[in-house]
């Protein structure tokens, strides 16, 4: 348990009993725990520290769960994020996994359930080669026209300007890192990404990886550094004029 203690979760609902029920039995296990009711007391709270993850619901009255989660990856990019939801909806899924939240529980949460989720989230967030399959790129790879730093899971420019990633952007991108040239279908990209919500996750890779051709492109609009190859997934070519 002592390996938690570093570790900072806050805990997002505007039902009280379910925020109290997560939050003791994270206490339980060693993490420190920060309640929060909803949207205002979650953006006073990260706005004066940093937590290492965010368990938010979804679904609560004067600010959904989508809305902070933007908020949250515009502040904090690579913080991690947990969804919770009543209803556990494909739409919701896919929304917000693609404004980058790491994974989703559906409510009411099994807590053994919940606990092991946040720790597989947090090894995944502190090491980045686990998360997409341990391949063996180096720690910096030219990636169209920028450099991504595995160490601290950014993009540079090269002026050495950093453009931060959420992590499942990171993830895809250096799943692409480790296998150049050879073309990634969306079931293997969900297996290097160690996705778990395969359906929601897939129907989301394509909005992931447009995203990602606006950072590193040179013409986004003509993808030449990570195509895709039709019927059969996407290739990442380190030297687009080999393409």
């Amino acid at each position: 348990m002592s390996q938690n203690q570093t570790h900072k979760i806050v805990v997002v609902d505007d039902e009280a009993a379910a925020r109290d029920m997560i939050g003791d039995y994270l206490k339980l296990h060693g993490f420190v725990v920060t309640l929060c009711d909803g949207g205002p007391a979650l953006r006073a709270h990260v706005k004066k520290d940093t937590p290492d993850l965010v368990v938010l619901d979804l679904n609560m009255p004067e600010e959904d769960g989508l809305s902070l989660i933007r908020f949250l990856k515009q502040e904090k990019p690579r913080l991690p994020v947990i969804m919770l939801t009543a209803t556990a909806s494909p739409i919701d899924r896919v929304v917000g996994l693609e404004l980058g939240a790491d994974d989703y529980l559906a409510k009411p949460a099994e807590l053994r359930e919940l606990l092991a989720r946040i720790r597989s989230v947090l090894r995944r967030s502190a090491g980045g080669g686990a998360a997409a399959g341990g391949g063996t790129a180096s720690e910096t790879v030219k990636i169209g026209t920028k450099w991504l730093d595995m160490a601290s899971r950014t993009l540079r420019d090269e002026k050495g300007e950093e453009h931060p990633l959420t992590n499942s952007e990171f993830t895809l991108l250096k799943a692409f890192a480790d296998h150049p040239k050879r073309v990634l279908s969306r079931e293997r990209l969900l297996d290097l990404a160690n996705a778990r919500d395969a359906d929601a996750f897939d129907r989301a890779i394509d909005v992931r990886i447009t995203r990602i051709r606006k950072k590193i492109e040179p013409d986004p609009g003509n993808p030449r550094v990570i195509r895709t190859v039709r019927g059969a997934g996407y290739v990442f070519s380190p030297d687009e004029k080999d393409i």
